[in-house]
């Protein structure tokens, strides 16, 4: 009995839940619905808008209330601004606008869902710990972008280099602009942080800088206004004298402006620089004139001593150093000079003062030839001894070929020589240093007889009288063959110093003579030499008589003279140390030579002739 009693009161209390249970419910619904009723249209207690507590409120009251509460869109200021310069604007113009009405409504909707579960959870979470929600706002970046473009409008401006100008003496020069550009995108997302907070006050724009290369040329300008405000005035500075005047409108047009980089911070700068192409234009026309040509020492070897002295100093050369002017003057210029050096090149010569015959090896003399001139003229006799000084101490280096045409140099009456007889062509005339020629075949025959390779020797056109005399007057017709002309520049005799050592050469005019001395250190060198004589004689043709009428009548005057034509041949062996060193040959073909003679007007013409 007592066992069927628990099983019945167990069955009660399992009926009594369920009831319980329903109950509950039904009490809760009922408060569900009256509190739904009571917030059938109202927003339900614990909504907020931005802290905004919309509890209780109806649709219009709450959009009410939020329209007060936020007029950011139409009622609140952005200073946008850039330097100093202010745009004001209100958020609604840059496409920014709040909607208190859909924000309201997005409050009313908390709890008014579709399913009645996630209504009720919204509504406790709401009564508990409150909801909290953002304004709706809507921004159209396209009107914010418009706007920026018309500020941009106002702010923007290109870059413009500065440039500095020659015209003539005048310097034109132009200042540079700072490029300024508005940066839209940019400046875009930094309106949108603060109108999504609805925040107002100054927005600084972002605008991009731009410098351009060179701002402001004024210091170089300056500098181009003093360069070009004297003439330039180019100096030897040796001879402390003017070289060149430029003037500024000249000096304007050899002027280059350039830009350059300047240092290490990557910008730029005008510079004011010689034009170097046309500059060196200049100066190379100036280089043959300035430029001094090296010249050794002068010696005579004293033959009682053995000790050479000096009779010519040496000169110390210079050439005109183009690149390193052009470089200084640059340099000067921009210091503010006016007369600037010209820049030299110091050429030392070979053989200087101090230098004695054991260091140049002119220890003795190698040997000494004479050759005579009887009955020349004053005039063929100051030719002579003009000619020969040119020679007197010269030196001539080991291995060097010797130029007889480059050391005589220009002969003309400037230099002091004469006219005299000379061969031209197919004639013989008066002509300037006649006469020369006696020193150049005394060089030949001092060279050839020592034995120095011969490399370039030209014969006369017809055989010369004075070339075949002996110490007494009288003639050697085995001298005939050992003559040489000279005439500059064209006919030349060389000949090359093949020893170790320095040739030094004296030349001596005596009385009727010419001496040629070579002094060196022997190298153990000797000479044999053998003509063939006159070959294949021609006689000279019959005198030729043409009349001048500047000859008074009977008046005859002898203007060129006969000679026989004919051929040698003189072979030479030079041995050194007794052996065979070289040997040569020189062959001279000789014209036959007419008589000329001229005679007055009227004057009766010998049929043989008058010599």
């Amino acid at each position: 009995m007592k066992e069927n009693s628990h099983k019945t009161e167990f069955m009660q209390f399992m009926l009594a839940v369920p009831i319980s249970l329903v109950v509950f419910l039904g009490l809760v619904i009922l408060t569900f619905i009256g509190f739904s009723a009571v917030y059938a249209s109202r927003i339900y207690p614990g909504v907020y808008v931005n802290d905004i507590d919309l509890s209780g409120m109806m649709l219009e009251e709450a959009s009410q209330v939020l329209a007060e509460a936020y007029p950011f869109a139409d009622g609140g200021s952005l200073q946008l601004t850039s330097k100093e310069e202010v745009w004001e604007v209100q958020p609604i113009e840059l496409g920014y606008v709040v909607d208190p009405t859909i924000s309201a409504q997005k409050a009313l909707n908390i709890g008014r869902g579709t399913w009645f579960l996630p209504n009720l959870v919204e509504i406790g979470q709401a009564w508990f710990n409150g909801v909290q929600l953002s304004p709706v706002a809507y921004y159209d970046e396209r009107m914010a972008q418009g706007y920026l473009q018309t500020i941009a409008a106002e702010i923007d401006q290109p870059v413009i280099e500065a440039s500095l100008a020659l015209d003539e003496a005048e310097v034109i020069v132009k200042n540079g602009q700072i490029g300024f550009e508005l940066e839209i995108p940019t400046t875009l997302d930094v309106l949108e942080v603060f109108m999504s907070q609805m925040q107002r006050g100054e927005i600084p724009l972002v605008v991009l800088e731009t410098p351009p290369d060179i701002l402001d040329p004024s210091e170089q300008a300056e500098l181009a206004v003093e360069i070009l405000s004297e003439p330039l005035v180019l100096m030897d500075g040796d001879a402390e004298e003017n070289i060149l005047t430029i003037q500024p409108a000249d000096l304007a047009e050899i002027l280059n402006v350039t830009r350059v980089e300047n240092g290490d911070d990557q910008s730029s700068i005008y510079q004011i620089s010689l034009n170097e192409t046309l500059f060196n234009i200049y100066l190379s026309s100036l280089a043959p004139v300035l430029s001094v040509e090296p010249v050794n020492t002068r010696f005579m070897f004293n033959d009682d001593t053995a000790q050479l002295e000096v009779i010519e100093q040496a000169v110390i050369g210079r050439s005109l150093d183009i690149e390193s002017s052009i470089v200084y003057i640059n340099e000067q210029l921009r210091a503010g000079a006016h007369e600037i050096n010209l820049q030299f090149t110091r050429l030392e010569p070979d053989v200087t003062d101090d230098m004695t015959g054991e260091e140049l090896g002119v220890t003795e003399l190698l040997t000494a030839e004479t050759s005579y001139f009887y009955g020349s003229d004053a005039a063929r006799i100051q030719n002579i001894t003009i000619a020969s000084g040119q020679f007197h101490g010269l030196l001539i280096a080991p291995g060097e070929t010797f130029s007889m045409a480059a050391a005589l140099g220009n002969v003309s009456l400037e230099n002091g020589y004469a006219e005299a007889l000379i061969i031209y062509g197919d004639q013989t005339i008066q002509g300037v240093g006649g006469g020369v020629c006696q020193v150049s075949t005394t060089l030949f025959r001092t060279a050839f007889l020592y034995g120095f390779p011969i490399d370039e020797r030209h014969a006369h056109a017809y055989r010369v009288g004075y070339y075949e005399q002996m110490w007494n007057g009288s003639k050697d017709p085995n001298l005939a063959g050992l003559d040489a002309t000279v005439y500059v520049p064209i006919v030349d005799l060389k000949f090359t110093n093949d020893t170790d050592y320095w040739l030094l050469m004296e030349t001596y005019v005596g009385n009727n003579s010419l001496t040629w001395k070579f002094y060196s250190t022997k190298d153990g060198r000797m000479v044999e030499w053998e003509t063939s004589g006159l070959m294949n004689v021609v006689e000279a043709p019959d005198p030729l008589y043409r009349e001048n009428p500047d000859l008074e009548k009977g008046v005859i005057k002898k203007v060129d003279y006969e000679a026989d034509g004919a051929d040698i041949n003189i072979n030479r062996i030079v041995y050194m140390d007794g052996m065979v060193y070289f040997a040569d040959s020189f062959y001279t073909h000789f014209q036959p030579w007419q008589a000329i003679y001229e005679y007055g007007p009227g004057t009766d013409v010998p049929e043989t002739d008058p010599d």
